[in-house]
């Protein structure tokens, strides 16, 4: 093959690799045994315009719960945010991360 066209093959493949994890979503699933302990109360500060708050959660992290303190993110319009949380599922407790939901 040409330089040219192996320079060609090689940005491509590189665009197309950079656009991937854009359009991906990857998850990782975390099912326990242990509830974890209710929220904590936070203090919202006042939101500046195109701002949406993502609340605080308690994370399983080292093998116990740790709570990771909300805070603000860019807005997207027509979506909204659906906070990280936990779910009973068949007597484990299951987490489902924050993600945008198109509304």
């Amino acid at each position: 093959m040409s330089f040219k066209r192996n320079i060609l093959i090689l940005s491509t493949a590189v665009l197309v690799a950079g656009a991937v994890p854009a359009l991906a979503r990857v998850e990782v699933g975390i099912d326990i045994g242990v509830p974890p302990p209710a929220p904590q109360v936070e203090v919202i500060p006042p939101a500046e315009p195109g701002m949406v708050w993502a609340p605080g959660y308690w994370a399983w992290q080292g093998g116990t719960h740790v709570w990771i303190g909300g805070h603000y993110m860019a807005g997207r319009p027509g979506y909204g945010w659906v906070a990280d949380h936990w779910e009973a599922r068949d007597g484990r407790h299951h987490f489902e991360p924050g993600h945008w939901e198109h509304r």
